[in-house]
């Protein structure tokens, strides 16, 4: 696999270094099995020094391009869930939190008794029955969603 083969799988995966260029513990200048890129690899290399080789939280997290509180949550995830746990997770919301079930339900009534229903006109109703103000593109996202199920 080539290095731009491999950046691109990384990337897709999420596990992409955000800052491979501020990566600079010696290993990883002076072996290519090391990659500044691969951030599991370099949040595991980050946790084995401090804890194999006993050197300073604040060096290792600076070599390896982490905050100390960077390296405190890898150490966290690491303890509780192993390699795993390295994995960054995606951040915000993982769904359409503000179109709940009783939100879509009402959604899907409304243009079942409307199929002329616009999204906007859609989105002022959520706003008036619930008290909530929800995105058009939230809402048509939502719809795609339950026809793919």
């Amino acid at each position: 696999m080539t290095d731009k083969a491999k950046r691109q799988s990384l990337a897709r995966q999420g596990m992409l270094h955000p800052r491979p260029e501020d990566v600079t513990d010696p290993l990883f200048g002076a072996n290519d099995f090391f990659d500044p890129y691969d951030v599991i690899q370099v949040k595991y290399e980050m946790l084995r020094q401090v804890r194999v080789d006993d050197q300073p939280i604040s060096q290792s997290a600076k070599a390896f391009g982490f905050s100390r509180p960077s390296f405190y949550q890898a150490q966290a995830a690491f303890q509780q869930n192993g390699l795993p746990g390295l994995v960054p997770q995606k951040r915000g919301p993982h769904s359409g939190h503000k179109l709940t079930t009783e939100v879509m339900e009402f959604l899907n009534q409304a243009q079942e008794q409307e199929p002329s229903l616009r999204t906007d006109q859609l989105v002022q109703m959520v706003k008036e029955k619930f008290g909530v103000t929800v995105h058009a593109r939230s809402i048509e996202r939502q719809f795609v969603r339950q026809k793919k199920r």
